[in-house]
């Protein structure tokens, strides 16, 4: 994959599909950066960064892939990373982005083994 369309910050996850591993992309290096310590930092969380400011956050503390907050809470900080998302440029909905390291659906997935060609269940080159 390619082209997040993100003109300027980074977002990241931590939900990613079945791997659980931090997921991210970005327009520079230092966003991206902030994106994973903050990630880190919570334990586990959603997260846009623009101009090395996190501009929305979804902490997602148990097992990266849930919060300890009541509801009202998470909806709110939902609705604000939806939007941060956007103005990000991101343009692939932040729960389709969750899904690009899921090495069992086809073409090619992003694991922590490399770039895996799902149908040969293949390690494919990074670079030819």
């Amino acid at each position: 994959m390619q082209d997040f369309g993100i003109t300027n910050g980074a977002v990241g996850s931590s939900v990613g599909h079945d791997s659980h591993n931090i997921i991210l992309a970005g327009s520079n290096e230092a966003d991206m950066a902030l994106a994973l310590a903050t990630i880190e930092e919570a334990k586990g969380g959603i997260v846009v960064v623009q101009d090395g400011v996190v501009t929305a956050f979804v902490g997602l503390p148990v097992a990266g892939l849930m919060s300890d907050k009541r509801v009202h809470e998470v909806a709110a900080e939902n609705q604000a990373l939806k939007a941060a998302w956007q103005n990000a440029g991101c343009t692939i909905p932040y729960m389709g982005f969750n899904l690009i390291p899921l090495s069992v659906i086809p073409e090619i997935r992003i694991t922590d083994k490399g770039l895996v060609k799902v149908p040969e269940m293949v390690l494919a080159p990074l670079y030819e």
